[in-house]
């Protein structure tokens, strides 16, 4: 799931009464993928409650964290409370394999074939006459 959709889970829980339950459930899941960590800024109490699982998940489970920031920009992550993100993002580094992927994305737009192109490009010129 997306680090958003992770953290919005577990303060739905808050808001119920299951919030322990909630992440005591996510603490044990054999292998949690978190999407997109630092695409939004983690605003407390979502910065809380990632730290609360990573200290849960710590050195028990296996966890994979998938970014578009660099290694080093982690704690951007977390801009209202630097102390937490420092703590949270070294249960995530210790022991951790980093990869980094490089190249063009899969998201590029894809050319049309060029048949398909010129038919288009000359019916847009018969429309414009």
């Amino acid at each position: 799931m997306t680090c958003s959709q992770l953290t919005a889970s577990l303060n739905a829980a808050r808001a119920t009464g299951g919030y322990e339950r909630r992440l005591a459930n996510l603490a044990c899941v054999p292998l949690l993928i978190l999407d997109e960590f630092g695409l939004k800024p983690l605003r407390p109490p979502a910065d809380e409650d990632l730290h609360e699982l990573m200290a849960e998940r710590y050195e028990s489970v296996a966890t994979i964290v998938t970014s578009n920031l660099d290694f080093h920009e982690w704690d951007q992550a977390f801009p209202a409370n630097k102390l937490l993100a420092s703590a949270t993002l070294d249960r995530m580094r210790h022991n951790a394999y980093c990869l980094v992927l490089d190249g063009a994305s899969y998201r590029m737009p894809r050319q049309l074939p060029t048949v398909i192109h010129n038919r288009l490009a000359s019916g847009s010129k018969a429309a414009q006459a």
